[in-house]
């Protein structure tokens, strides 16, 4: 943390500790998988599915804010790979419908379960009860933070 410079009460400058400090923990989590395993963007886009369960590709490059072009070079890879599928939609035979495949769950709980068996391992080892109920406090604001953006 001692990297993180110090933040008034100006809403820039937590701003900008925060867009640093988020951006390094993703950064370290991204450079723990291994080369050649999905991307940050499939990552999402599996997440999306998953979650919030079948969907277009113009939906979801709303969804995601990319082009509708990345989206399809990001749906494509991970249709090759067989963690999405594609079939017509039933009310729009011209629209396509894309679904999380069991392998894309798979894929997904993997990475998940090794992103935070990291973190838990670093807070377990790092910080005190004190500093993890603190960590533990600011989860709903961080989340609101997410769904304003």
């Amino acid at each position: 943390m001692d990297d993180i410079p110090p933040v008034a009460d100006d809403p820039t400058e937590v701003g900008a500790a925060l867009r640093l400090a988020v951006g390094r923990i993703a950064r370290r989590l991204r450079q723990a998988h291994a080369v050649g395993d999905v991307t940050l963007s499939e990552v999402s886009v599996l997440a999306r599915l998953d979650r919030e369960g079948p969907d277009s590709p113009g939906s979801l490059a709303e969804l995601e804010r990319v082009r509708p072009q990345a989206m399809a070079t990001t749906l494509a890879g991970l249709e090759e790979r067989g963690l999405v599928s594609r079939r017509p939609d039933a009310a729009d035979g011209r629209r396509a419908v894309v679904t999380v495949t069991d392998a894309g769950r798979k894929v997904l709980a993997d990475r998940r379960s090794e992103s935070v068996q990291r973190l838990g391992a670093v807070i377990r080892a790092e910080f005190t009860d004190d500093e993890r109920h603190q960590l533990l406090a600011v989860l709903p604001l961080l989340d609101r933070l997410a769904e304003r953006l």
